[in-house]
């Protein structure tokens, strides 16, 4: 395996090809908001990636296929939260705390990582594979200490990629929270229809309204529709009813599968794939958005427990903790399959 390591040096406003062989191709570039961005290339397509700010997956593309959500954002923009740069396909949320905060939760949007900087970022080259790997020690006087190293692999030929997470507390002493969801802003595709090998009896429509959904009237009653209903939405064929977002959860999916598919048909040759262990992920979110600024197909959002916020896990006793120096590791494979 080759390992090239990247430096802020090797970034410019001109894009530069750092890495290339007969599978990828391997540009660095600066957004002109000043944030750095690595792109890869297959043959099927590409991943932006910022290696630097929170290992988020800006963008990507397979055969001439976006990805990614409608969003209100030209550009990935530096922010001490999530909300700051709202375009992306995948953010890493959590990791003390995860989603949206509750009445008794103290901590911002999807928690403290997500825009967090990272300390080193490199990539890793094998025959018929190519990894985007970056590392974040986090640590506080008098509080939590742990470090993340997220990656992204791209494989030879293919729509599909690995998005893995490994997290350490380095306490010598201390257990340390851990949430986590693997937030995946797919897009909003008109008539897509999903499908997985969990029943639709898993799920059920979200029974709150967080703080950042300004219900109407006309969501209300369709709320309550689907709630009276028990049905799950497997259609995207109704995107009036959806703004504000419509979202469901599901219960532990280890009484299901070991292996977790869940798949949105784009057409009738096309899906996006999103595969995990549900030892790894027992919980499922679907996030369906739809106005004219923000369009999101979010089929399958796995995590560790319900976006609800700390306190909602720790409740439903779904809050993770990692003894002193324990490892956790996570990896989820999604993108275009056909």
């Amino acid at each position: 395996m080759k390992t090239i390591n990247l430096s802020h040096q090797m970034f410019s406003e001109k894009e530069y090809v750092l890495y290339e062989d007969d599978n990828f191709n391997l540009s660095t570039f600066v957004y002109p908001s000043g944030i750095e961005a690595v792109q890869v290339n297959n043959s099927r397509g590409h991943l932006t990636i910022l290696p630097f700010s929170g290992m988020i997956i800006w963008d990507a593309i397979f055969d001439h296929v976006s990805l990614k959500m409608k969003d209100m954002f030209s550009q990935p923009l530096p922010g001490d939260g999530i909300a700051d740069t709202y375009g992306c396909f995948q953010f890493t949320s959590g990791l003390l705390a995860n989603g949206t905060p509750g009445p008794e939760d103290d901590y911002q949007l999807h928690g403290e990582f997500p825009t967090s900087q990272m300390d080193y970022s490199c990539i890793e080259i094998a025959d018929e594979t190519l990894t985007v790997k970056s590392g974040f020690e986090y640590v506080k006087g008098f509080g939590y200490h742990y470090l993340a190293e997220p990656s992204v692999t791209m494989h030879k030929a293919s729509g599909l990629f690995d998005i893995e997470l490994k997290v350490t507390n380095l306490s010598n002493y201390q257990e340390m929270p851990l949430q986590y969801m693997c937030h995946m802003n797919y897009a909003y595709v008109e008539n897509a229809e999903i499908s997985s090998n969990v029943p639709d009896e898993a799920f059920k429509l979200r029974q709150t309204v967080p703080g950042h959904v300004h219900p109407t009237p006309e969501w209300t009653q369709y709320n309550n529709d689907l709630k009276a209903s028990g049905k799950i939405i497997n259609q995207l064929d109704d995107k009036n009813h959806y703004d504000p977002e419509i979202v469901f959860f599901s219960s532990d999916l280890t009484k299901f599968t070991e292996t977790a598919k869940f798949r949105m048909a784009i057409n009738n040759r096309q899906n996006f794939l999103t595969k995990f262990a549900t030892d790894q992920f027992p919980i499922v979110t679907r996030w369906i958005l739809y106005n004219p600024d923000q369009q999101v197909g979010a089929f399958a959002l796995p995590g560790t427990s319900r976006p609800e916020g700390y306190t909602a896990a720790q409740k439903a006793g779904t809050l993770i903790h990692l003894k002193p120096q324990e490892v956790k590791q996570f990896k989820v494979t999604t993108g275009l399959e056909n």
